[in-house]
């Protein structure tokens, strides 16, 4: 029987029962290994670069499998981990999933099942590669549509053919536009993004095609454009569909002949650029109203992809927060592996305007205010937690989700609004032209409201 390529990793604080699952894999696993305490479950998730983690929920120790669960997501985010819990634990199976855990299973565990199911995760193949193991990094997902953007780009990335990724502002197109360069034949060659809605026409025309010495006042040497520099690599063409028409016309010249000719020059430059480009507007609509050339959209849409917003897959928010809250971690120095199970809830329910950006500020925030190891409700935002929450309960209808309710039970609506403020004028760093923003309330209001409160 040919063996699986990826390696396994089992914690169990039963030391028989580890063994007996790793003599079980190793049938078909060439790399199945156990960890009898958390601690040495760490450092090989650390050290071996782990692709499937199997853990029990009851370690006996100072943490459990969930926090095994979200150490392995934070260290690779493809990981996927089997969580196994007693039978009556159908709440530690719940959170499991919500986390981002593959499955949660139920005590006995069937073996030959578990087998069948690491073997469908770990596929054979020759190059001794798993099939997971060709990720997407910064790229998290769970939700059934972004698999299948997934699959199309596992197919399109290997090739020269032109994407075109759309999406609301903070969805991640910029991240999809890097994985796929980074899993592409040119992945050693410059990835070169461009913002197309944040220059003059100008200037556009000069980062793109690059200038020659004195072909405008203050150009006192030759100047390669980004055209230029991505040769042999990829172009990110960021908000296309707010480039001016004329560059849109210079532009499908130079992707047509792969020909360049820096403003102010007289000798032309070939360029060899594989495009990726990115809109948050309906570049179909933009073509039929005439603001979009139609020959370019043909030229860029080789492959298009839409990218649906955060609120619409709020399965991806637990993966999405592990991967966020260990770069805020590093960033900041701290140390903190977990968030309560009624924390999480408010960041699933919540509607996100601002998408995965967004999502990474709050994090990075929460990471800021948070006084212990781990993340609960009163580390989040007040613009999350407390406003714009209610947004997502039925109109009319009170927030009676036990989080909120316990937390201002038996409090006069005097307390409530002094403890919402001061968690405003915290997250805004005393901001108070921001933090009225937030509360919807004038300046000169909060004012009196700071004086009333002694805030």
């Amino acid at each position: 029987m040919n063996k699986t390529k990826g390696k396994v990793l089992i914690v169990d604080d039963d030391k028989d029962h580890a063994d007996l699952l790793v003599e079980s894999l190793q049938k078909q696993c060439s790399n199945a290994i156990a960890a009898y305490t958390a601690a040495s479950a760490k450092s090989a998730i650390d050290r071996d670069g782990i692709d499937v983690v199997i853990v029990d929920y009851d370690l006996r120790s100072d943490t459990d499998g969930l926090d095994i669960l979200q150490y392995a997501k934070q260290a690779k985010s493809s990981t996927k981990v089997i969580l196994i819990a007693d039978q009556n634990n159908t709440v530690a199976c719940e959170q499991a999933i919500r986390m981002g855990a593959y499955e949660a299973l139920t005590k006995p565990v069937d073996v030959d099942s578990l087998r069948l199911m690491v073997s469908k995760i770990l596929p054979t193949r020759g190059d001794g590669k798993a099939v997971e193991d060709f990720e997407f990094p910064g790229v998290i997902s769970r939700s059934h549509y972004m698999q299948g953007i997934y699959k199309v780009l596992r197919r399109v990335a290997p090739t020269n053919i032109s994407v075109l990724i759309e999406g609301e502002s903070g969805t991640g197109k910029e991240l999809l536009a890097r994985a796929i360069h980074e899993n592409s034949d040119r992945r050693d060659n410059a990835f070169k993004p461009i913002n197309c809605a944040g220059l003059t026409e100008s200037l556009l025309e000069s980062e793109l095609f690059g200038h020659a010495k004195g072909a405008f006042t203050g150009a006192t040497a030759d100047r390669k454009g980004i055209l230029e520099q991505a040769d042999k690599g990829t172009l990110f063409l960021d908000e296309i569909g707010d480039m001016p028409l004329s560059m849109q016309a210079k532009l499908l010249r130079v992707l047509e002949d792969g020909i360049v000719v820096p403003v102010g020059a007289t000798k032309a430059v070939v360029v060899d650029v594989r495009v990726v480009a990115a809109t948050n507007h309906d570049l179909a609509k933009l073509v039929e109203e005439k603001k979009f050339r139609q020959d370019l959209y043909f030229r860029i849409k080789g492959v298009s992809l839409t990218i649906p917003p955060l609120r619409k897959r709020a399965e991806d928010i637990p993966e999405l927060f592990g991967f966020f809250l260990r770069q805020a971690c590093e960033e900041l120095g701290r140390d903190i592996h977990r968030i309560t199970e009624s924390a999480m809830s408010i960041l699933q329910s919540y509607h996100w305007p601002g998408n995965i950006r967004q999502l990474r500020h709050v994090i990075r925030t929460m990471v800021v205010m948070c006084d212990g190891d781990t993340l609960d409700v009163g580390d989040i935002p007040p613009d999350v937690h407390l406003v714009k929450r209610l947004s997502g309960r039925v109109e009319g209808q009170p927030d009676m989700s036990q989080d909120f309710v316990a937390q201002f039970t038996g409090r006069s609506l005097e307390e409530v609004e002094r403890e919402h403020i001061r968690r405003t004028l915290d997250y805004t760093n005393g901001n108070r032209a921001e933090a009225a923003k937030i509360l919807k309330i004038g300046e000169r209001t909060l004012y009196r409201k700071i004086k009333e409160y002694d805030l």
